[in-house]
């Protein structure tokens, strides 16, 4: 009898603290409110809960969502990286002035990707070897991947209205009712997820990340790690200007800027913590559903377009904040 007491109590106990633990989690605040906003939305406005809206959501930050993942490794490894939308943009600027002079789509995006790939290498060179900060590195490629993709097209879109079906297919195709893009973007996703979460290498970052000194000398090799999470995060931004070159059949210089704000934001207001160390792919990804169903409300309220910048740096300024104090707490 007193055994089946005992028994009974410790899971009761395990029950309360697999509880405390959900009620703990960043994901299931993000969780609560993105419904919250669901719900106060759908009697706010009779065309949020329509399936063109909630696909024109997820199309929006398909894209974004995979520069997110990136951002978020490398956030997890200690540093962070400014020129993702400029890096995104001249992914698209490469591969569509190579396809109008003749070269394959496929293979002018990969050319694409291998450049934006040597980019992310480069400043993870600079940032391991010649040892400045990821802030002021990234911040220095942002505006010469900014002024390359300006040269390059003279600031005019490049129409590329010649794309083979089976290219556009990736952007603008769907399998069933389901975009293609979205498809992309949830293997991105949960490909991360596990790598993060089940690998040996991807379990250095997070060690990298909250200790970096401790890891070296636990034997990590921490300059790789930091060196292999920046050029990913590169990596990525060119698949992602790929695919959004294929879904709207033309580069636009332009494209991405103020990207970094709502990437970095999307990262924080998941978890990821600014000083590295912390973080997740599904936290992330709750912090661009939120920023993406947040866009959308205001639009469909008919909020000024200026209000809504306002917002969205008060949303980056509110989660950098929770994020110091959880890391004081932490210390």
């Amino acid at each position: 009898m007193e055994q089946s007491v005992n028994m009974g109590a410790a899971e009761a106990g395990k029950g309360q603290s697999l509880l405390g633990r959900l009620i703990r989690m960043r994901e299931t605040g993000l969780i609560v409110i993105i419904l919250a906003l669901f719900i106060g939305m759908s009697f706010a406005s009779p065309y949020f809960l329509t399936w063109v809206n909630i696909r024109a959501m997820t199309m929006a930050f398909a894209v974004e969502g995979i520069v997110v993942v990136g951002m978020t490794v490398l956030l997890i490894s200690g540093g962070i990286d400014l020129s993702v939308g400029s890096v995104t943009a001249l992914a698209g600027v490469i591969a569509g002035w190579l396809f109008l002079q003749g070269i394959d789509p496929w293979v002018a995006s990969a050319i694409a990707i291998f450049a934006c790939t040597a980019i992310g290498s480069f400043m993870g060179f600079f940032t391991t070897r010649v040892g400045l900060h990821h802030f002021i590195v990234s911040l220095a490629i942002m505006v010469i991947a900014r002024g390359i993709c300006l040269l390059g097209t003279g600031g005019r879109p490049i129409g590329l209205y010649t794309l083979p079906p089976e290219f556009k297919f990736i952007g603008q195709g769907s399998i069933g009712p389901i975009p293609v893009v979205i498809i992309i973007f949830f293997v991105v996703v949960i490909a991360a997820d596990f790598l993060l979460r089940r690998t040996t290498m991807f379990r250095k970052v997070f060690y990298t990340g909250s200790n970096e000194k401790a890891a070296a000398y636990s034997g990590i090799r921490t300059k790789k790690v930091v060196f292999l999470t920046t050029t990913l995060c590169s990596a990525l931004c060119g698949f992602a200007g790929i695919i959004y070159m294929a879904r709207f059949g033309s580069a636009q210089p332009t494209f991405g800027l103020g990207m970094e704000l709502n990437v970095i934001a999307a990262a924080v207001i998941g978890g990821a913590s600014l000083n590295g160390g912390s973080g997740s792919i599904f936290g992330a990804i709750l912090g661009t559903v939120l920023l993406s169903v947040v866009s959308s409300s205001l639009a469909l309220l008919d909020v000024s377009v200026y209000w809504q910048d306002i917002i969205r740096g008060s949303i980056l300024l509110a989660a950098v904040t929770i994020d110091h104090y959880l890391n004081k707490k932490r210390r």
